[in-house]
């Protein structure tokens, strides 16, 4: 894999996780939380203060797009970006419920692809980069 192409991954992954934690955050917690409504309005209903894993999780989610969108097409970066998309797609399977719970499950499906979808080309990025990178 070229320079040019692992630079373009992951600005791709970073826009990627900067659009779906932007959707998530208004749609899900703002809404949510503060207003009662939205999708995640029935979890948070009474107990507002369980929003903040849905709120940190989100916020970091777009911090670390605009590193990823930002970051120099080194190896370690692939290996963060292989770290950030395996612990995200695993959180979404281990707590798949939430999206039954949300009524949301096409956006379960496509977000919990696109994590893996990721983890698999950034390991291809690692693989066909240099220790020296």
């Amino acid at each position: 894999m070229s320079l040019s192409a692992r630079k373009l991954l992951l600005q791709i992954n970073g826009i990627a996780l900067i659009l779906a934690s932007t959707v998530a955050f208004f749609a899900l917690d703002i809404l949510g939380i503060f207003f009662g409504k939205g999708p995640a309005r029935f979890i948070f209903e009474g107990q507002e203060f369980v929003g903040i894993g849905f709120f940190e999780a989100h916020g970091l989610a777009f911090i670390l797009g605009v590193l990823l969108f930002r970051a120099e097409p080194k190896r370690s970066w692939h290996i963060v970006a292989v770290a950030i998309h395996a612990l995200l797609g695993t959180a979404n399977i281990l707590m798949w419920g939430i999206f039954i719970a949300v009524n949301s499950l096409p956006m379960g499906y496509g977000t919990t692809a696109m994590h893996w979808i990721f983890v698999f080309f950034q390991l291809l990025a690692v693989f066909h980069s240099t220790k020296e990178d």
